[in-house]
């Protein structure tokens, strides 16, 4: 498996794709946080945290990590060398972990950079110690579970077609229903509305960004990346046999 997640990385960082994807998330970032004026310019928020950041980085995840993703499959679909690494000494599941390794590595490369934000509002923040440490650490680790969703979904779409424009297509709609949909929908459930919102990411995304690590948040993300790795997996034994 490490031999599949090592190729997947070099083949991101062996084309333009990786470095356009960590550029382009970290450009994108950085005009709507710094330079744009508006809700997400951090300089003008008047609080010394990272909240427009953590507003802003899921919407954009959400459609880079499909881009990352929907070659994962798709690719060896249409080269037609997916029936070559079926015939490795690897099972389904190492297979498919090694996919999702590669592109959730790339991602978290991708995220490393935006530490930087962190020391500045920290160093220059006023007055000094008002920055909110736990608030932003809950954050960044909500922002992983969230990545490892995504890039679950990513995995999964990418599997059921040679198409990488349509896994990139289904990828972000059911990303964006998962992430928003249920948020969109749960005040036509009258009574059931907390029940329904907490289908969502963005309710446990949220949660988690209080600083506060509930173990129904980190379940509920631990459960949706599953339940798309085990599809996939399925998926793939079906090509095999």
């Amino acid at each position: 498996m490490k031999a599949l997640l090592f190729r997947e990385i070099k083949t991101f960082f062996g084309s333009p794709i990786g470095y356009l994807v960590i550029a382009l998330f970290l450009i994108l970032n950085g005009l709507f946080l710094w330079v744009f004026e508006g809700d997400f310019n951090v300089l003008n928020s008047g609080y010394a945290d990272l909240n427009p950041f953590f507003l802003l980085a899921p919407w954009i995840l959400l459609f880079l990590i499909p881009a990352i993703t929907m070659r994962s499959f798709s690719d060896e679909k249409k080269q037609g060398t997916l029936e070559l690494l079926l015939t490795k000494p690897l099972s389904e599941i190492q297979i498919v972990m090694g996919k999702f390794g590669g592109a959730f590595v790339l991602i978290l490369l991708a995220l490393l950079p935006t530490l930087l934000y962190v020391y500045v509002i920290s160093k220059y923040g006023f007055p000094e110690g008002s920055f909110d440490s736990g608030s932003t650490m809950g954050s960044y680790i909500g922002l992983l579970f969230l990545i490892f969703s995504y890039t679950a979904v990513g995995i999964f779409c990418s599997i059921f077609t040679e198409n990488q424009i349509v896994a990139f297509i289904t990828s972000v709609f059911i990303c964006f229903l998962f992430y928003f949909g249920f948020e969109g929908i749960a005040p036509m459930f009258g009574s059931l509305y907390e029940t329904v919102l907490a289908f969502g990411m963005d309710y446990h995304y949220k949660s988690m960004s209080r600083g506060i690590l509930d173990t129904r948040d980190l379940i509920y993300f631990v459960s949706v990346s599953a339940f798309f790795i085990s599809l996939t997996v399925i998926k793939l034994k079906s090509h095999r046999n």
